[in-house]
């Protein structure tokens, strides 16, 4: 008999147990070779059998052995209930069971701190939840039909000077411009949020990309995408597409040395540049690229080697807001001739008022945008202790931006963009809507495309492998095996489809309080169920 010591692993110590039933499983393999975890394997098991062969009945006792499946015991390789035994199996012999005790929490920090991706486990309360659309128009101010009536959707990207600061003048009785102004594009208020090609896998990152080209193209959406930390595949660089990108620069500097090159070689512009000064799910803690997720591909991209990349939690040399207008600001906008709207990126907290009433305050009026990310976005990789216990909920700082703005006369000369938990209950139009009216000029949503794609990651502790290198829908992976996996143009479609949906939906928002363009700052069109939520916002409390 095997010794056990009371420190050793059981099944019952995991999160996730498998419920396995014998008399369905036909031993056909197909479960094991599916679990990029290793979660599973074929074992032997010593039967007793009673059985009888005479005649009359003489029963005896035999034993034999028979193969089963079994679940592997083991911190490393334990079972995250992805549910890909449970597709796959023919005879319905297997499936995932969430397990109440498990104490994987506390046995598995013997290596350091414990990382994961995906999004928080702990705050998933969601403030927009409470809040619904309360001012309907009827009679005084009818309402507008949400079928016939023609919609201005398009919100700014760039600064907005004020009209006394407009460099115009009067010539022969002709207003002429006697100054460049600061770059404004008009784009869709939903933007596709920092898919980092080292993060995702290159047909995950390719169907977003394609979603992105239909929808601009065919569908006259100008919906755009940010590339993410990383860079960028040097095919797109030197393709008229790059014009729906933001190129996203972050702390760690990734890919630069590949998209500085390819400035001349450019055939347009692209979309706008970000800088990544924090994230939502993980502020204050940098960028994190574990090492089985650094192929070959992404390594000639990034230029380093196959290594566990890390960006610093900060841009090195810069040290306040001023700093980062004088220097990062300025010379983005000098690499692209001024004509290319640059903007920022900053994780939700309690000094984000301040940070925005420095850029309002700028007198070179270059900072294209100002991107909040809460709480409740996701990431690839991060310690768990950042993504459970750090953050700061959005919704609240992008009212407090407006209000902060407002109070100045400036609200709209910097565009505030929200995102961190944008459609996570499953309505991302209903969200943008309330933020827009709370201030937004619109959002950016991420964790919404890859579940398009077929993540089933979730905030109740579902798979959220994405740092693992073995995502088992392909998303999140590049291995190849696991990334042959998803179907690039069905995975495009569905993206496609939700927009197209996500339009519709906003329409049928505005159209009841009689808005015709985007509803920004418009709190009286919303009511809140939780009196310390309206409170806070400035809305009406119902109940």
């Amino acid at each position: 008999m095997q010794a056990m010591k009371s420190q050793d692993v059981g099944v019952n110590d995991l999160p996730w147990i498998l419920e396995y039933k014998p008399d369905r499983c036909t031993m056909c393999g197909s479960c094991v070779a599916v679990c990029s975890f290793g979660a599973i394997e074929v074992g032997v098991e010593r039967h007793a059998l009673t059985v009888s062969d005479d005649r009359q009945p003489a029963p005896k006792k035999t034993f034999e052995a028979r193969p089963v499946i079994r679940q592997v015991a083991s911190l490393t390789e334990f079972c995250r209930g992805c549910g890909m035994c449970e597709k796959i199996c023919p005879n319905t012999a297997i499936r995932p069971v969430r397990n109440a005790d498990n104490r994987k929490t506390l046995l598995s920090k013997d290596k350091g701190p414990i990382k994961r991706g995906g999004r928080t486990n702990l705050n998933a309360q969601r403030t927009l939840d409470t809040i619904v659309v309360g001012r309907i128009s009827q009679m005084t101010d009818p309402s507008l039909d949400a079928a016939r009536h023609t919609f201005d959707i398009r919100a700014p990207f760039g600064r907005v000077l004020p009209a006394k600061k407009l460099p115009f003048e009067i010539k022969d009785g002709k207003l002429v411009e006697n100054k460049k102004t600061p770059p404004v594009d008009w784009i869709y208020p939903l933007i596709f949020s920092d898919m980092s090609i080292g993060a995702l896998s290159t047909r995950a990152w390719e169907a977003v990309a394609l979603a992105v080209g239909y929808l601009n193209e065919t569908c006259g959406l100008p919906v755009r995408m940010s590339s993410g930390e990383g860079g960028m595949p040097g095919r797109l660089l030197t393709s008229d597409y790059l014009k729906y990108f933001i190129i996203q620069i972050a702390s760690g500097h990734f890919g630069w040395n590949r998209i500085i090159r390819a400035i001349p070689k450019m055939v347009t512009d692209p979309a706008g540049i970000l800088i990544k000064i924090g994230q939502g799910a993980k502020p204050g803690d940098g960028g994190l690229l574990m090492e089985a997720k650094v192929a070959e591909h992404i390594q000639a991209i990034r230029g380093v080697p196959k290594a566990t990349l890390s960006s610093p939690p900060n841009h090195q040399g810069l040290y306040s807001i001023e700093e980062s207008v004088q220097k990062m600001h300025l010379s983005m906008n000098a690499a692209f001739g001024f004509r290319v709207p640059v903007a920022i990126k900053c994780a939700a907290s309690a000094t984000s008022v301040s940070v925005y009433n420095n850029l309002l305050r700028d007198p070179y009026n270059i900072c294209g945008g100002f991107f909040i990310d809460g709480i409740q976005g996701g990431t690839g990789a991060a310690n768990e202790v950042s993504l459970d216990h750090t953050g700061h909920p959005v919704v609240s700082k992008v009212r407090d931006c407006y209000l902060a703005a407002v109070k100045q006369g400036r609200q709209g000369q910097i565009p505030l963009y929200g995102g961190g938990g944008i459609g996570m209950t499953g309505n991302a139009a209903a969200d943008a809507f309330k933020m827009m009216c709370l201030g937004a000029n619109g959002v950016f949503v991420g964790k919404v495309l890859i579940q398009l794609l077929g993540c089933i990651g979730n905030e109740e502790g579902r798979c959220n492998s994405c740092n693992t290198g073995l995502c088992p829908t392909g998303i999140c992976s590049q291995d190849p095996r696991l990334v042959k996996r998803l179907d690039v143009d069905k995975g495009a479609q569905k993206i496609v489809d939700y927009v197209l949906a996500f339009d519709a939906e906003l329409k049928k928002l505005m159209a009841p309080i009689g808005n015709s363009s985007l509803p920004i700052g418009r709190s009286d069109a919303l009511v809140s169920t939780d009196e310390n939520v309206a409170e806070k916002l400035g809305i009406q409390y119902v109940c």
